[in-house]
């Protein structure tokens, strides 16, 4: 009973005991990310004694310092170890690690940690790692399991090899620890501790007084870029010539630039020497800077109009903020990245770096939480609570499979951006291999893709089957078809566009509805086995929209905020883009414009309505019409005739009116007017800036539609310009759009 109390009485003090923890900290980047650990330790006394070593690039004079943000964040500094060797090459980072393995034991002798936390992938912390490891200290290891380039990832895998316990950042760093052998008990998926901050900062009011006192009085939000490029250990000379062409696009771009000193890993020297070369420090459109505090770092990323270069801030913290990045070189090859982010691998020319610029500066994208959901710190307290100081150091191993990263790259943005477009009508199927293509009266240094235009390469043309299980087979053939020559015509397909008629679900690309021309395409689900054949993502919407898309992208509607495209066919259709978005509708129905109804008793429409446009103004209804002439010998004039087996069309009511029949012109100027009166019905409601006719009856209609505008629309909406599409092949344009829209916003 007496041992059993004693047992009892020693987990007791054991459970009130400090839990002893050193954090170790090398230079400006690592300390952001420790920082809030340091913070909710100091805030928890009565759990936690703190330790604070700080060693590295944090004493060096050429590098700010930096010691002085954690004296001011009010940390008492237990030990400075001055160790680093100057020279900034490889034989001095070796003996850097050497000199901090000669001081390192004094100090974790003294200090006694039950726990060190390091952090990354520095060469400071594998000396720390090494240090604690052979001293029987127990490790914890922040953002092990990551993937990028250069010599980090070889630091960072063998620290976490190193480490006891790990805080990783994402799902996939989870598991590449766990195929790395580590024990799955000991591993905590806690995001980045930064963002904890990050995820808030954009809140603060005085960010524009920030930027003034870093950038200037006259530079606005999102009007600059933040630079930050570090050497490549493993391949020096490559990034040196990366920098320089980074230095010069950036002169080129001519715009206000915050460019931060590179770290202090070998090849740093000669980068300095370039940009001092290149009168980076004297010239008027850059501020060149050794320290920016992190707090005002963060709000400069956050607010900037673009950020450039190889840091892993750009491919992790930015996406915090949606702020553009272009990631260049291959310092972050395998790094997890929003869509935020422009990879520029072959950063080989000045020319691909400026048209980078020219695609990422300005833009805003969804904020991304890949590195964190700003609850890092809470856990990672908990986790270090829950170590238990009386388990052995021996760790246990296990071998899982990784899976593959795959991304992409500047070079098939530029060259290869190709999409396979599917149109599916009531008559026929075709797929089309549609790519961007750079006219060459625009071929330049600047031009964008603001300048591209739709290459429809090949087209395939099949009649649409009439059964669901023969249309999805023909679809997946004649697409197979199309990727095996889009090897052969040296474009890269990115995705498969569907254009159809019918109501459309695009989050789920599923077709709710069908038109009655097309069989069997009721509650369709068509991404799935276009997706699961081909191993492509596919998008889906209507004919209406695909149209719209078209134009946005490459017709008259390219560059105009608000505006709507109206297709005038076997149908009609069309599509509503309202600041730069198609309008789809809470049910998928916005837009359907050809069941606007003009009438209350007009004729019946295929919807079962009556008085639509359609029911007047389609090709079905001049067809309608001009068989009911024909039957009653009304519809053919002096030198019209019909020939054997040959049907009486929309064609033969336009050719009998311009002939002069009156019954035949009565007939187009009520379709004329019913179109007419719809359009100001649009604009009226949306106020467009411009209305886009297409379809086979435009140019028909294109007269009749501004007459009617003139005459009934109100007087400040009666200059809407009115166009015909230019367009040969509106759908399978647009089906292409949503898959090209996408390609430089890829998630990698």
């Amino acid at each position: 009973m007496q041992r059993a109390r004693e047992q009892l009485e020693k987990m007791e003090n054991n459970g009130k005991r400090k839990l002893k923890v050193c954090v170790a900290t090398c230079n400006r980047a690592d300390y952001s990310k420790l920082a809030p650990i340091m913070f909710g330790m100091k805030a928890n006394p009565d759990v936690f004694e703190l330790e604070v070593v700080v060693l590295g690039s944090h004493l060096i004079d050429d590098y700010g310092n930096t010691f002085r943000m954690i004296e001011q964040d009010e940390f008492d500094i237990g030990s400075k170890l001055h160790t680093i060797v100057r020279g900034e090459d490889e034989a001095a980072m070796v003996e850097s690690v050497g000199l901090a393995l000669v001081k390192l034991p004094d100090v974790l002798q003294r200090l006694s940690p039950d726990v060190l936390i390091v952090h990354g992938d520095r060469f400071d912390a594998l000396a720390l790692a090494t240090a604690a490891a052979l001293m029987n200290i127990r490790i914890l290891h922040l953002e092990g399991g990551e993937v990028s380039g250069t010599i980090d990832d070889s630091i960072r895998h063998a620290i976490s090899k190193l480490a006891h316990y790990h805080a990783c950042c994402t799902r996939s760093a989870e598991r590449h620890l766990i195929a790395m052998c580590e024990d799955h008990s000991r591993i905590l998926l806690a995001g980045c501790p930064s963002y904890d901050k990050l995820l808030s900062a954009h809140q603060r009011d005085d960010y524009a007084d920030i930027i003034k006192a870093w950038l200037g009085d006259c530079v606005k939000e999102q009007d600059y870029i933040v630079a930050l490029q570090h050497p490549v250990t493993t391949d020096i000379r490559n990034s040196i010539k990366i920098y320089e062409l980074m230095l010069d696009a950036l002169i080129s771009f001519n715009k206000r630039t915050l460019i931060l000193f590179p770290n202090i890993d070998a090849g740093s020297k000669e980068m300095v020497r370039v940009m001092r070369k290149k009168g980076i420090e004297q010239h008027p459109n850059f501020r060149a800077v050794k320290h920016v505090p992190f707090e005002q770092f963060i709000q400069l990323v956050a607010h900037a109009g673009c950020m450039i270069g190889n840091s892993s801030c750009g491919v992790r913290e930015a996406g915090a903020f949606g702020t553009p990045v272009i990631n260049l070189g291959t310092r972050q090859t395998g790094r997890e990245t929003g869509e935020n982010v422009l990879h520029v691998r072959d950063a080989d020319t000045q020319n691909k770096i400026y048209h980078a610029l020219e695609l990422q500066f300005g833009k805003r994208y969804p904020c991304s939480k890949i590195y964190g959901d700003g609850n890092a710190v809470p856990r990672i307290l908990k986790f270090l609570q829950s170590i238990n100081l009386d388990e052995p150091l021996q760790k246990t191993f296990c071998f899982p499979a990784v899976k593959d990263c795959i991304s992409q790259d500047i070079d098939h943005i530029l060259e290869t951006q190709s999409a396979l477009a599917v149109d599916l009508g009531g008559t026929n199927l075709r797929v089309a291999i549609v790519s961007m293509v750079v006219p060459s009266s625009v071929r330049s240094l600047t031009s964008s893709q603001a300048d591209c235009e739709g290459k429809i390469v090949k087209k395939y043309t099949q009649s649409n089957p009439k059964t669901y299980e023969e249309r999805i087979d023909l679809i997946l053939h004649m697409c197979k078809e199309a990727l095996t020559d889009a090897v052969r015509l040296n474009c890269r397909v990115l995705g498969v566009g569907v254009s159809t008629g019918g109501r459309v679900n695009p989050k789920e690309g599923v077709v709710l509805h069908s038109t009655k021309l097309i069989q069997e395409w009721s509650s369709v689900d068509i991404r799935t086995p276009i997706s699961n054949s081909l191993h492509l993502p596919v998008w889906v919407d209507n004919d209406g929209n695909c149209a719209a898309l078209a134009e946005r992208k490459f017709g008259h509607g390219k560059g105009v905020e608000n505006f709507v495209t109206i297709i005038t066919g076997t149908g009609i259709g069309g599509g509503i883009v309202q600041h730069n978005e198609l309008i789809h509708g809470s049910t998928f129905c916005a837009a359907e414009l050809g069941h606007i109804m003009v009438s209350l008793d007009g004729p019946e429409c295929m919807c079962g309505s009556r008085g639509c446009i359609e029911a007047y103004a389609s090709g079905m209804a001049l067809q309608r019409e001009a068989k009911r002439l024909n039957d009653e010998d009304l519809l053919f004039t002096e030198g019209m005739s019909l020939k054997k087996e040959e049907q009486v069309s929309a064609i033969h009511l336009i050719n009998a009116a311009r002939l002069g029949n009156p019954k035949a012109d009565a007939v187009l100027r009520t379709a004329g007017t019913a179109l007419g009166v719809g359009i100001i019905n649009i604009l009226h409601m949306v106020n467009p800036a411009m209305v886009i006719l297409s379809g086979v009856l435009a140019s028909f209609y294109e007269s009749p539609v501004r007459q009617i505008i003139s005459q009934r629309a109100l007087t400040s909406a009666r200059d809407i310009q009115v166009l015909t599409s230019d367009l040969e092949e509106p759908a399978l344009l647009g089906a292409a759009s949503m898959v090209l829209d996408y390609a430089t916003r890829r998630t990698y």
